[in-house]
């Protein structure tokens, strides 16, 4: 009798610490009720997404194809080493970029799982010092060396989560990333070993990608708090609060920091923020959108901020804005369909519509130089896609489509030169780092070229 009691003790503790296990790992209790039951409020929330993404269509704007007005200038290409956050830089800024050309194909691998069919958005790779980060839909970090072999790949969810489609954004900052994603987790790895430095549990998803200026972190959570963190811990050292909109955005939201420090934020409601990044300080708030009904912000879309010669640049609502940074005054405004980020060179803003177009624009008037559908050359059947990213390198546009496509235009004629089938879907921009470009296929594939 006392041996059956002993066993039957012994299975009663390897059932509770079992349901309620300490993960050593990250030093966080996974199988708390509240947890479980935040779990299962993510889950059903991305089910309901699969179908809000079926039903949802954005209004449309009508583009005409114009022929080239004036001569285009370019300024010569500058060589970066290293393309460590989102949107290459603090500002989102990335300009005309060296690049040698789609000469040899160096690595094409397939890396990951492709667990979910929820729609994609994952971020674009990351490469610093000669390792390519980038994640799957079940939240495994990589780094792979540009000959394809896995340096490290690190994993930190655990089976309570594995029913969840993750988004993780990521940012490289003094030999660590730092990831942020869907689920609520913010934390940092070292990028030698994927070793976990620390972790916080936000406990609410993190809906924008990742800025980091001077040791703090910014981020937007779906709630438009906008949270700054200590990146050596992960403390909160600050947040503010902002609208919140009643449907959560559907793509990344943007944040850019100037060069004097000045953060700047676009939330789900349309509000454009400009901020202290030491004390999260308000300068003024601008509210873009066309109108205050719910069904406006809703479905909101928009492209990274950029931030150019004292003005942010952004794309949202269907409309392209220039606002000046200081007074938030817009300089102008012209009608465009596209979530993809303006670049810009000299006195040149290149856009891709998310239906084909091809622009550019001035940058000081906002007049369009030159207008062309850029999808044309892809048979009818293919033309049904739409446009999910775009670089400038030497002279020219790599732009990438849904359905697996890259077309190269020329960047002061506006004409398509030659196109290629890279694979399967690309959700993500293309970048370009040390003369080499580099896709993110949703496979997911990493594909280079140089």
């Amino acid at each position: 009798m006392n041996n059956i009691r002993l066993i039957f003790l012994f299975f009663s503790i390897f059932i509770l610490f079992s349901n309620c296990s300490f993960d050593k790992k990250t030093g966080i209790w996974s199988g708390e009720l509240d947890e479980k039951k935040r779990i299962a409020e993510l889950e059903e929330d991305q089910k309901n997404k699969i179908e809000v993404i079926k039903v949802y269509s954005s209004s449309n704007v009508e583009i005409e194809e114009l022929s080239i007005s004036k001569a285009v200038k370019l300024s010569k290409p500058k060589k970066n080493l290293f393309w460590r956050m989102s949107g290459l830089n603090q500002q989102n800024f990335l300009g005309h970029i060296y690049f040698s050309g789609l000469n040899k194909n160096f690595i094409k691998k397939k890396i990951g799982k492709n667990k979910f069919t929820i729609s994609k958005n994952i971020s674009s790779p990351l490469v610093d010092n000669n390792n390519i980060i980038f994640s799957d839909d079940t939240g495994t970090i990589f780094s792979v060396n540009l000959d394809g072999k896995i340096n490290w790949k690190k994993n930190i969810y655990k089976k309570i989560y594995k029913k969840i489609y993750k988004n993780l954004s990521f940012s490289i900052h003094e030999n660590k990333i730092f990831v942020a994603d869907n689920i609520g987790f913010i934390y940092s790895l070292s990028i030698d070993s994927g070793d976990l430095i620390w972790i916080k549990n936000h406990s609410i998803p993190i809906k924008s990608k990742i800025k980091i200026f001077k040791d703090k972190l910014f981020l937007i959570n779906q709630d438009n708090r906008i949270l700054c963190f200590d990146i050596n811990k992960g403390d909160i050292l600050w947040d503010v609060r902002t609208v919140s909109s009643f449907i959560k955005s559907q793509n990344l939201l943007s944040l850019a920091v100037s060069e004097k420090g000045d953060l700047v934020v676009l939330n789900s409601s349309g509000d454009l923020v400009k901020l202290n990044t030491s004390n999260g300080g308000i300068y003024w708030t601008k509210n873009i959108m066309r109108s205050m009904y719910a069904h406006d912000t809703d479905f909101f879309q928009s492209s990274d901020l950029v931030i150019y010669d004292n003005n942010i640049m952004f794309i949202a609502t269907s409309t392209a804005f220039s606002i000046n940074l200081d007074t938030a005054l817009i300089n102008w405004k012209i009608d465009i369909n596209s979530t993809n980020i303006p670049i810009i060179d000299g006195n040149n803003i290149f856009l891709l519509s998310n239906d084909g177009y091809f622009l550019n624009v001035d940058k000081n008037t906002g007049n369009i130089i030159w207008s062309n559908n850029i999808l044309k050359v892809l048979k009818k059947r293919k033309q049904q896609t739409i446009i999910t990213g775009h670089v400038l390198g030497s002279g020219k546009i790599y732009a990438t489509t849904l359905n697996g496509y890259m077309i190269v235009c020329s960047a002061t004629l506006g004409k398509v030169e030659k196109f290629l089938k890279i694979g399967s879907q690309i959700s993500t921009s293309p970048i370009i780092s040390d003369g080499a470009i580099y896709i993110l296929t949703d496979s997911p594939r990493i594909i280079g070229y140089k």
